[in-house]
């Protein structure tokens, strides 16, 4: 099977807005999208502190096989972040050290890897933030083909190419490029928000009374 890539480009944000969103956690994203938009809970960092912001390039590729990863990496530009769907399969590593050092040298913000990668001591010591669904010591096959800058399902979150991609240690989610203007501005609002609700705690008002929740009936 050949590899493919779809013709697509998209808005590039300005270094200054990717900073105003490396502000933005993923559950506050979430929250501001009607709750959705997350991946699902396997999907995690190599280790903890790990955070990511950046653009989605996007990859599929067959079980087991990395040969459209290393293709795709020639097309990275600085801040962008290389979202991959390899199946969620568990016992094949389709990313590991060496393409790390790639991925690095193309100036990428983060990997995320719905599937297997390995060499993670070596990547947490390079401190490139990668998030993936499973570690494996066994490595992939090249030639199968698979899927470059096409709209994708990563761990059941759909991603598109110029997507703001977030993770943290809760996981990672995913901003549909056309709604970012409005996700940011909500996002900024509920962490004012949160941060009012913190203060009233501290002068004593539980978040039950803060949300109007009335007191529980006695049987």
């Amino acid at each position: 099977m050949p590899l493919y890539r779809h013709n697509t480009s998209f808005r590039r944000l300005s270094a200054e807005r990717l900073e105003a969103w490396s502000a933005i956690p993923p559950a506050i994203a979430s929250d501001c999208m009607n709750r959705t938009q997350t991946m699902a809970a396997a999907v995690k960092p190599l280790a903890k502190g790990m955070v990511l912001c950046g653009q989605a390039r996007t990859v599929t590729c067959m079980v087991g096989d990395n040969g459209a990863i290393h293709a795709a990496l020639r097309l990275l530009e600085p801040d962008d972040v290389l979202v991959v769907d390899a199946g969620g399969f568990p016992d094949t590593a389709v990313f590991g050290g060496l393409l790390a050092q790639a991925a690095m040298a193309r100036e990428a913000a983060g990997v995320v890897i719905y599937g297997a990668v390995r060499d993670c001591a070596e990547i947490v010591e390079f401190g490139l933030p990668v998030f993936a669904s499973a570690i494996v010591p066994a490595g992939p096959h090249k030639g199968f083909g698979g899927t470059i800058d096409g709209p994708i399902a990563c761990a059941g979150c759909p991603v598109s190419p110029g997507d703001i991609v977030l993770g943290d240690d809760d996981g990672v989610a995913v901003v549909p490029l056309a709604q970012e203007d409005s996700v940011l501005s909500a996002s900024n609002t509920k962490i004012a928000q949160e941060e009012e609700q913190i203060r009233r705690l501290a002068a004593g008002e539980s978040l039950a009374d803060q949300m109007g929740l009335p007191e529980p009936d006695i049987l």
